[in-house]
């Protein structure tokens, strides 16, 4: 995937379809005025936003939206950006931020460790 930032409001947009797959604009506008209190303008401007950057397929007729962007790859580059400005590109010292900042539960430590041992391999 190339690089893409979303910001706060598309991200909005995307998780709806991520969660429902397809909608039209229209059923977004709903569920964003519902959700976020946007009026339909506003999220039209944020859809064609997303549309432009290649977040966002238009089909019509119906102007259906159609994520081209799965969750999965947004969470994994916006990890990358945030080891890269802010620990260096040094994983493990996010790793150990993360761990200095909270006790783990047992059940945490073991998935952690579970990782770690699939890495390895």
């Amino acid at each position: 995937m190339t690089e893409m930032k979303l910001f706060d409001s598309e991200r909005k947009v995307m998780e709806c379809l991520w969660d429902q797959g397809d909608l039209s604009a229209k059923e977004l506008a709903e569920q964003l005025e519902l959700s976020v209190g946007w009026s339909k303008p506003t999220t039209y401007t944020v859809i064609r936003k997303c549309v432009a950057k290649g977040a966002i397929l238009r089909i019509e007729p119906g102007f259906l939206c159609r994520a081209l962007v799965t969750r999965e790859a947004v969470c994994e580059q916006e990890t990358e950006e945030l080891i890269r400005r802010n620990y260096g590109g040094s994983a493990d010292r996010l790793v150990a931020s993360l761990l200095g900042k909270r006790r783990l539960s047992t059940e945490e430590l073991e998935r952690v460790k579970d990782l770690i041992r699939n890495w390895e391999d």
